[in-house]
């Protein structure tokens, strides 16, 4: 019997190589790799599989506790997998059970060991660059000394002692390797990080200490499946703890060992070429040799990342870090996102949403992609359900954006697939087998809970209706009535009322029928006008604040109404609420302006300039005036421009400030003018500007006496000298 055990780096193309090439010269009759032995009955769908693709291990129904195992087509233990099911030779995994893994409280990723021995390694060799020591001396030979290796390691190791997590999976390594010596075969490949290979070579020490620490750890049930992975997801630490930074370059190295440096850079130059820069053969070439001399002046094999990538920014580039950038992005970490067959084991709502995929035409993708829908076409609109049901289930494969256009019948999407969202609907698998039973149980399940607030059962209405959930409506709508009716606090009704009223506008828009929610609306508006008087007595200057963007929601909520959602003219019902409310004397300043501003635009006020009069005089303080001025001229300048008046009020008010008074008003002063558009700001000051020249120069804003010989000349032209 022959134990032959590989140490590798996860994900090294070297390393991938020469494991495929020994295995292939030894011919092993067994092979075990790290990783969950739960895994074993998975290995035969590898071959199904595109790369990268990960392991998702999770505890069912505390999906908090998951684990991943990525692989990609250059990882070492992918290709050992390969060889395995193409040769029928038996594949284990021989790692700690992702069943006790999963069990440990303590807060870590299953990872390899927390010391780095590449970097050792690296610095005894003189190198202070741990990437560049690995590429120089492993993956650009091809030829992975794995005896080598083995003792680099063992001398590494030399004194160390391994904590308890780490001493229990190497004794569980070691626990798998005598079960396949028992089981008779004959020639075994162990394929593990290289940090590992000490513990396993050689003699394997008694059993009975292995088992011993293995005694009464604690366990949990775990299910494992195969997942999509990304290139972006595998530069980091996670899974085995061996994240790298440059999966794309990586994945070239392995796919293209033939000239690789000339077949990079011919390809950094057609991605150029894609963003419409001038990029040319005859830079390649000069790029090509620039590479290959930073190389031999370094003393490198092969021209590496840095050579590469310092050569294309000087020359495919020309020093524009931008393109750099966009070199870095496609190419050295890449888009690539992995897939799995349908005879992956998968929960029904992820089977539910692959169909779906397929159907509607949405290819999951790595990289953000945009998308326009227009809700007029059948197809779209079942892409807006389909999207925002995910969004209701915590699913954010698509970002809502601002729609071009002013259409309500258009929405704009950004989509990107995350490997977490397969996570996500594993842990929502409970709540129904397709996406829209999840949805719809889901919104139900946010409804009747105790602690949901008036906001986010509107805000669920809103969205039930864009998610096109009819069967969940009636008990998100009943849930909402009974909440308004005890909610006393206005603000709270107010943050409610205008989330209502667009999920009426978006059931117009959508087809969906909206009912019950015109009495809610009405309900809520009436409840609002009775309690507003009471809520806008006392306020300090946070609470006022806070109070106007209510006012703003529910007052651009109204306008959208008509007689027929809310009963007759609630326009007018509001309107005339803030009338009353404008008239009372002991208003927040900001609360007053406000009034008076929305008054005014309605055409509801002919005496706006006496009532900003009335705010600015010498019976009101200068921080009262300020605040009156800034909820009055809030959302723009506009007003100042086109009425001559108010802004002369406001002009002589300024000016009539002591040096004290305008210091301290100076904030509220700055904070209300600096939120002017910049055309706004100058129409002000030109228009402040003209008024001064005007009052200087008389009524017709004329210098008389600097006129007359301008006078004496023209009279003398006409023939009117003495006119």
């Amino acid at each position: 019997m022959s134990v032959h055990v590989l140490g590798v780096r996860h994900h090294g193309p070297g390393s991938a190589r020469a494991v495929r090439a020994e295995l292939e010269r030894l011919r092993p009759d067994a092979i075990l790799i790290e990783g969950p032995p739960e895994a074993d009955p998975l290995v035969s769908l590898a071959p199904e599989l595109e790369p990268p693709v990960a392991l998702l291990a999770h505890v069912p129904g505390a999906p908090a506790r998951a684990a991943f195992w990525p692989f990609a087509g250059f990882s070492p233990e992918w290709q050992a997998i390969l060889y395995g099911t193409a040769a029928g030779v038996p594949v284990h995994f021989c790692d700690l059970p992702a069943a006790h893994s999963l069990a440990d409280d303590r807060d870590e990723e299953i990872s390899d060991m927390r010391a780095d021995p590449i970097g050792s390694l690296a610095a005894a060799a003189g190198y202070d660059d741990p990437e560049r020591w690995w590429e120089d001396v492993v993956e650009h030979r091809g030829d992975t000394p794995f005896e080598v290796i083995a003792d680099a390691m063992a001398a590494v190791r030399e004194g160390y002692e391994p904590d308890e997590r780490e001493a229990r999976r190497e004794a569980y390594m070691r626990k798998t390797l005598r079960t396949a010596l028992k089981q008779g075969h004959g020639r075994i490949a162990v394929i593990c990080g290289a940090w590992h290979v000490p513990a396993l070579a050689g003699p394997l020490p008694p059993a009975t200490a292995d088992n011993a620490l293995l005694r009464g750890l604690p366990k949990v049930k775990a299910e494992l499946t195969w997942v999509p992975w990304t290139y972006g997801r595998l530069a980091s630490w996670s899974g085995y703890g061996a994240g790298i930074t440059s999966p794309g370059w990586y994945h070239h190295l392995f796919t293209a060992p033939d000239r690789p440096v000339e077949r990079w850079l011919a390809q950094a130059a057609a991605v150029l070429r894609d963003e419409g820069l001038a990029v040319s053969s005859a830079h390649v070439i000069e790029s090509v040799r620039l590479a290959g001399s930073l190389a031999a002046l370094r003393g490198r094999p092969l021209a590496g990342l840095s050579e590469v990538t310092e050569a294309a920014r000087a020359v495919l580039c020309e020093g524009d870090d931008l393109a750099v950038e966009l070199i870095q992005r496609r190419m050295v970490v890449g888009d690539r996102l992995g897939h799995v067959s349908d005879g992956t084991p998968m929960v029904p709502l992820q089977r539910d949403l692959r169909d779906q995929q397929r159907r509607l035409k949405l290819k999951p993708e790595a990289l953000d992609r945009e998308i326009d829908l227009d809700l007029r076409k059948p197809l779209d609109l079942d892409r807006s359900h389909l999207l925002h049901r995910l969004r209701l289930l915590g699913i954010g494969w698509g970002t809502p954006g601002q729609a071009r256009g002013r259409g309500t019948f258009r929405e704009t999407w950004t989509l990107r697939w995350r490997p977490e969202h397969d996570l996500a609907l594993i842990e929502h698998a409970a709540l129904g087998t397709t996406v829209d039973a999840a949805a719809a149980q889901r919104a139900r399940d946010v409804a009747g809970a105790p602690v949901a607030a008036l906001a986010d059962l509107t805000s669920l209405v809103e969205q039930c209706l864009l998610a096109h959930l009819p069967q969940a409506l009636p008990e998100v709508l009943a849930a909402l009535s009974a909440k308004a009716a005890l909610d006393t606090d206005v603000t709270h009704l107010m943050a409610a009322l205008p989330a209502m009223v667009r999920a009426h506008r978006y059931g117009d828009v959508r087809g969906t029928s909206a009912e019950g929610l015109a009495a809610i609306v009405r309900s809520m508006l009436e409840r609002i006008c009775v309690g507003l008087p009471v809520a806008v007595t006392g306020l300090d200057d946070e609470t006022a604040a806070d109070l106007l963007k209510h006012v703003d929601a529910v007052h651009a909520a109204v306008a959208l109404l008509t007689e027929s959602d809310a009963g007759a003219a609630p326009r007018d019902r509001w309107l005339v609420t803030l009338r009353d409310l404008s008239d009372r004397q002991d208003l927040h300043g900001l609360i007053e302006g406000r009034l008076t501003r929305i008054l005014l635009d309605s055409g509801e006020l002919q005496d706006a300039g006496d009532r900003m009069s009335r705010a600015m005089s010498r019976g009101h303080t200068p921080s009262r005036a300020a605040a009156w001025v800034e909820g009055f001229l809030a959302g723009g300048g506009l007003l100042l421009v086109h009425d001559p008046r108010l802004l002369g009020l406001v002009d002589g008010w300024l000016s009539g400030l002591s040096g004290d008074q305008f210091t301290d008003v100076l904030p509220l002063l700055r904070r209300t003018f600096g939120s002017f558009a910049v055309p706004e700001r100058r129409a002000v000051g030109e228009r402040v500007r003209s008024a001064g020249r005007t009052e200087a120069h008389g009524e017709q804003g004329v210098d008389e006496r600097r006129a007359a010989a301008a006078v004496a000349t023209v009279l003398a032209i006409l023939g009117k000298a003495d006119g």
